[in-house]
């Protein structure tokens, strides 16, 4: 099984407040409203131009 890959993230101050009161109100870690946003872009993506590799 492979492992979890990490990727280190630097956003500005604001970002990551805004980004932590979305987080909060959605009951979910920053990490977590991370990988959300980040697959529902990818979704997006899928429908629009078909299947990523």
């Amino acid at each position: 099984m492979e492992k979890d890959k990490h990727l280190g993230l630097r956003i500005d101050s604001d970002t990551h407040k805004k980004l932590k009161s979305l987080a909060e109100y959605d009951g979910r870690s920053i990490n977590g409203e991370i990988l959300y946003l980040i697959r529902q872009a990818i979704i997006r993506h899928e429908k629009k131009y078909g299947p990523l590799i």
